[in-house]
């Protein structure tokens, strides 16, 4: 009798990422996240004993981060996790409102409700990691409502921009996210967004979305100086 165990069953499937690439999204989470302060010492040697890899990969992971922005190295004296200024993150939110402003408006433009209803979606697990308290599932369903509103009407370029931007959006993100009525209030200013888009109201959503921008700005604005003057 043949054995239905068959030659795809025993197949070793490869993992997808290589192990820097995983050590990367690890650290980089952990910075995003707060596990990792800013000003927070980042030891080659006390890396590779939480993570379990080489000092190679720590170095390589280090190296990338320093040229996203998150890690820097001042005066040679060992990798930290960069300081979050204020000037800029102003700048930040200036991009910000600008890329996603144009988004928003295409995408009110292009009158397509099939995507609207995936925007809607993408909102409604927004809602749900802000209710389950599941902040890491909070930045990682927005930023899927905005790769959604950015590549659904094509503008990949834009996306492309704005993706780079993504690890400093979420480094600032997981300030505002936090803070008292932020739960309410950013699902709130997402849903005008979503509004304006629905009703084909381009400058309405291009509105909206700056004006979401500019909420979460003023916020993170806030903490930093206050920090700062706090450090001074």
């Amino acid at each position: 009798m043949a054995s239905s165990f068959s030659s795809e069953a025993i197949r070793v499937e490869r993992p997808s990422k290589t192990l820097r690439e995983l050590t990367l999204d690890k650290v980089r989470d952990a910075i995003t996240h707060g596990y990792f302060r800013p000003g927070d010492r980042l030891v080659e040697r006390d890396l590779c004993a939480q993570l379990g890899v080489s000092r190679t990969v720590v170095r390589e992971v280090l190296r990338h981060l320093e040229s996203e922005g998150i890690v820097s190295n001042p005066g040679n004296r060992g990798p930290m996790v960069a300081e979050l200024d204020a000037d800029e993150a102003q700048q930040i939110y200036q991009i910000r409102a600008a890329l996603e402003g144009m988004a928003a408006r295409q995408c009110a433009e292009a009158g397509d409700a099939a995507l609207a209803e995936r925007l809607s979606g993408a909102l409604a697990a927004i809602v749900a990691a802000y209710e389950a308290q599941d902040m890491p599932a909070v930045l990682s369903a927005t930023t899927g409502f905005y790769e959604l509103l950015f590549t659904g009407v094509g503008l990949t370029v834009a996306w492309e921009i704005e993706k780079q931007l993504t690890v400093r959006i979420n480094h600032l993100r997981s300030l505002t996210i936090r803070t008292k009525g932020r739960a309410v209030d950013g699902p709130t200013r997402m849903a005008a967004i979503l509004e304006a888009i629905r009703q084909g109201d381009g400058p309405r959503a291009q509105e909206a979305a700056a004006a979401h921008v500019d909420s979460a700005r003023r916020i993170a604005i806030a903490m930093l100086e206050q920090d700062a003057a706090s450090q001074s």
